[in-house]
């Protein structure tokens, strides 16, 4: 593997993400606390390799423009903005969910955990559709 796989990692690691925020959101729903538990580390470890995996990648390579000029970079920009803000924004608000959690503050996790999953969601959603237009199209 060298840098330049990155990418396709980074987008395995963001279905990784998305697939377990979706299973421990069912899980909560179903009263199963514990495997909710275990699921979100498990997300949250799978976003923190992606923090890492992309900030090497982007120390190595920069920044890698669109390449296309046609009916699909005002798409790609659409999904692309609001992506690199939320994905921004999000991470501190995904570490206070946890805190939470982790501190027994059940009550003040799950208001925030309201507006924070949402966002978690779809910055790993929008993260594996920037990589598909991005080196895949």
């Amino acid at each position: 593997m060298n840098v330049y796989d990155l990418p396709t990692l980074n987008a395995c690691l963001n279905v990784l993400s998305a697939t377990l925020l979706i299973r421990g959101y069912l899980l909560i729903h179903r009263g199963e606390r514990e495997a909710h538990r275990k699921t979100m580390l498990a997300a949250l470890f799978c976003s923190g390799l992606f923090l890492c995996s992309y900030l090497v990648y982007h120390f190595f390579v920069g920044s890698v423009p669109y390449p296309h000029h046609d009916w699909t970079r005002p798409i790609y920009f659409a999904v692309l903005i609001p992506h690199v803000i939320l994905a921004a924004l999000v991470v501190p608000f995904i570490i206070l969910i946890v805190l939470r959690a982790l501190k027994g503050d059940f009550a003040g996790h799950r208001r925030l955990a309201r507006w924070v999953w949402p966002v978690w969601i779809y910055v790993s959603i929008s993260g594996v559709v920037v990589y598909l237009m991005l080196y895949q199209l």
